[in-house]
């Protein structure tokens, strides 16, 4: 499973949780070229962590477009909610 689809599972069933909230701002910071703290990320469990460099990777290659698209609607609303 690609790390943009984890990341939006991961957003999307625990909203709340460190990791989404981290993961949301990567995701949003992303997509919009709005500064991001790396420290946060650093400071995420290793398994967190290593997802987030996937998600990163894998944005950049811009493949995944539809992908980008659901996990980037979910790290919206969970800053919504934040």
């Amino acid at each position: 499973m690609r790390a943009i689809k984890k990341v939006r599972r991961l957003i999307e069933s625990e909203p709340t949780s460190p990791a989404a909230v981290e993961l949301s701002k990567l995701i949003v910071s992303l997509e919009s070229g709005e500064t991001f703290s790396f420290k946060q990320m650093y400071e995420l469990p290793l398994n967190d962590f290593d997802l987030a460099v996937e998600l990163i990777k894998e944005w950049r290659l811009d493949r995944f477009y539809e992908g980008k698209i659901k996990a980037l609607n979910a790290a919206i609303q969970v800053q919504k909610n934040d």
